[in-house]
């Protein structure tokens, strides 16, 4: 059964930028791609678990700020070293202005 959680409104997060959001006790990242799309991944850096809201976004990734290590943020997939361990994703939609997170 999908356990949808209102994360954010559509308009906190800029066109090609990221929100860190806290549920639970996790962390997410929550993006807006350049094609106003919004993904959401674990928050956390799977290499020294910096938080990758503090991170630049473009062209549908995520670079860490503490080592440059990018992700790309529909999938997961780890791009660049030292990263070389996926992101977990979790489903988005957008419900009036709201966005929600699949967890």
């Amino acid at each position: 059964m999908a356990n949808w959680i209102d994360a954010c409104a559509a308009e906190d997060i800029d066109e090609e930028d990221v929100i860190r959001f806290d549920y639970d006790g996790r962390t997410f990242a929550i993006y807006r791609s350049p094609d106003n799309v919004y993904f959401c991944t674990d928050g956390l850096c799977t290499h020294e678990q910096i938080h990758l809201a503090d991170g630049l976004v473009m062209d549908h990734t995520i670079e860490c700020p503490k080592h440059n290590g990018q992700f790309d943020y529909r999938t997961g997939k780890a791009m660049r070293a030292p990263v070389c361990v996926n992101l977990g994703t979790y489903a988005t939609k957008v419900e009036g202005d709201r966005v929600l997170i699949e967890i």
